[in-house]
């Protein structure tokens, strides 16, 4: 099967590199900025009632851009194209993203206008989609009007891929994140199809912020916490960024500090989740999880932070591609399934469950338990009700143990058929 894939190393330029990296950054963001500038233009023009041509598209930007870069750029043949192409690019998906939001035709919340980009604020990233893309051996990449550049950490896992015909590079992505490098080279993969370990066994999820993650097998995944963690020191480095004289080199060295450790922060959430996530997918045939309305939990302010350094949306996001590329199915129940307050033993649903009862105990068969093993097993078991099959489904004398209320729990999460067998 063919899937699209990136792969991402940390590249370590030479001062000269540096510089060609940073001016191509600096490309895009002047070509974002002359375009907005020229949309808002155009929109007062018609606003007064002079009929003028508003470039909405990507196309319409770029002919502008041909048309004014002799003039308002004379010096854009100092970087590659593509960074200019870059940020209109970057600028027509957002005024796209804008004219369907205020349509309605876009999930989420709404996107507000475009606003100007700043040196130093947001993501510095530029894209590259023609000319010399490619990885040169094990420890050097090629980007277009830079040239070679090398790596931090071999390329070997790309280099073999597309050495064998097996990847194909579509575009590279260069980022500037705590202080360093990145490059990132989107790929078509044809990837065989994969088979996890257990390809019968049906495993539900339950993750939170106590722990990362419990499975209905009773395995406990610990929440490593790196925000919570770093807090004194982000709030100890905040505050020297703030005595600083905005601008000046110690500032800037405060600065630099202060995104080091988000970014570490950052990277030690990933690394968690993505042996969380490798280890499901490759392990079991079928996973089951919650889709929370995470947003919506995020309201309530006593549980907003440890909600963010938890990051349960993006644990659901990983498990959705990479059950498809190990072979697994993923199975997401309803936002408002009662996982916790339903027990695992009678089917009883509690009126309320608050977040201090940490163990489950039911009134009607006199089950205690962990409270989140409790919601795992739930999951797992709303799997096994429709699949007909499963070890959860089975009590202590190895008998079939669903009860008859399993029929309501059907009806509430609605079918999963197809997804089970897709």
């Amino acid at each position: 099967m063919q899937v699209l894939q990136a792969y991402r190393f940390a590249l370590d330029p030479t001062p000269r590199q540096e510089r060609a990296l940073a001016s191509h950054i600096g490309a895009c963001r002047f070509a974002f900025n002359w375009g907005l500038a020229l949309v808002k233009e155009r929109l007062e023009a018609r606003a007064r009632g002079v009929a003028v041509e508003v470039p909405w598209t990507l196309p319409d930007l770029r002919r502008e851009w041909n048309r004014q870069k002799y003039v308002i750029a004379p010096w854009w043949k100092e970087n590659s194209k593509e960074a200019y192409s870059s940020g209109l690019d970057a600028l027509a998906r957002a005024l796209r993203n804008w004219s369907k939001s205020r349509k309605g035709q876009r999930k989420g919340r709404q996107v507000g206008f475009p606003r100007f980009k700043k040196k130093g604020r947001g993501r510095e990233s530029v894209r590259f989609t023609t000319g010399a893309i490619r990885v040169d051996d094990k420890s050097h990449v090629v980007l277009p009007k830079i040239g070679r550049v090398k790596t931090h950490e071999p390329t070997t896992a790309l280099l073999e891929r597309v050495q064998a015909g097996t990847a194909r590079i579509l575009s590279a992505t260069v980022s500037r994140e705590g202080g360093r490098w990145f490059v990132s080279f989107t790929c078509e993969v044809e990837r065989q199809p994969g088979r996890p370990r257990f390809p019968d066994r049906v495993v539900g999820v339950d993750v939170g912020v106590r722990h990362l993650a419990v499975l209905s097998i009773g395995e406990v995944w610990p929440n490593p916490r790196p925000l919570e963690k770093a807090l004194r020191k982000l709030v100890r480095w905040n505050r020297a960024l703030a005595r600083r004289q905005r601008g000046s080199r110690r500032w800037r060295v405060a600065r630099d500090r202060l995104t080091r450790l988000h970014a570490r922060v950052r990277n030690i959430r990933l690394d968690a989740i993505h042996k969380l996530t490798h280890y499901l997918a490759t392990t079991y045939g079928v996973v089951v999880v919650e889709h929370l309305h995470v947003e919506g939990m995020r309201k309530n302010r006593r549980l907003a932070r440890a909600l963010a350094d938890s990051a349960l949306a993006e644990i659901r996001r990983q498990l959705q591609y990479k059950c498809v590329w190990y072979g697994s199915a993923l199975v997401e129940a309803p936002p408002f399934y009662p996982s916790s307050k339903r027990c695992s033993r009678c089917g009883a649903v509690k009126a309320s469950l608050p977040l201090s009862e940490r163990v489950f105990r039911c009134e009607e068969c006199g089950l205690v338990l962990d409270r989140d093993e409790n919601a795992a097993r739930n999951l797992a078991a709303l799997v096994a009700a429709v699949a007909g099959s499963g070890p959860e489904t089975l009590n202590a004398r190895r008998q079939d143990g669903r009860p008859a209320v399993w029929q309501a729990v059907l009806n509430e999460a609605g079918s999963r058929r197809q997804r089970i067998a897709g």
